[in-house]
């Protein structure tokens, strides 16, 4: 049934299990000897989080944050806000941000600057899915998954009204789903 609401595949399910081992690689040789943690930004990222987490060999603790500047519609509002912060103290931790798509940079960048106060030993920040195009605030990206055009994608945790996260791929919701 969902499936009918999907223009076209981008990414399958093992495009995506191959890139998130070869995300893992760069990470244990980055951070070898060392421990991390890793911050799920909810609800988008939980999928990708828990296998990049277990294709990482690497002692890593996790925390979640949510964070949001989109509300219901299907492009940023600008407008962030924090709705879950994290557990744990990350004063001295090495952190890698987990999101699932980087767009236009204004949610990762408040996100970043807040922890970046914390006094953590480092922040890294990890995007699945990068939209450079729609880029209005400049954050560096250390570990990408996929470069992607501008469209509206959903799977694999992304969503649309909180629905497609259960795919196991990333396609192109077609614009009649969504109105645009």
């Amino acid at each position: 049934m969902l499936e009918n609401d999907i223009q076209e595949i981008l990414f399958s399910e093992e495009q995506l299990k191959t890139r998130v081992a070869e995300i893992a690689r760069q990470i244990e040789t980055d951070y070898a000897g060392q421990e991390i943690m890793l911050i799920s930004v909810l609800r988008g990222s939980f999928i990708f989080m828990a296998d990049l987490c277990r294709a990482i060999h690497l002692p890593c603790t996790l925390d979640f944050m949510s964070v949001s500047s989109y509300g219901t519609g299907t492009t940023s509002s600008g407008q962030v806000q924090i709705t879950k912060d994290l557990s744990e103290d990350i004063t001295g931790r090495n952190l890698i941000v987990v999101e699932d798509i980087l767009d236009s940079g204004n949610t990762l960048s408040y996100l970043l600057n807040i922890l970046d106060h914390r006094h953590p030993a480092s922040v890294r920040l990890c995007a699945l899915l990068d939209k450079p195009e729609r880029r209005v605030k400049p954050v560096e990206l250390h570990y990408r998954g996929f470069p992607i055009p501008d469209a509206f994608v959903v799977g694999y945790g992304l969503d649309y009204a909180e629905k497609y996260r259960n795919l196991p791929y990333i396609g192109i919701l077609k614009p009649e789903i969504y109105g645009g």
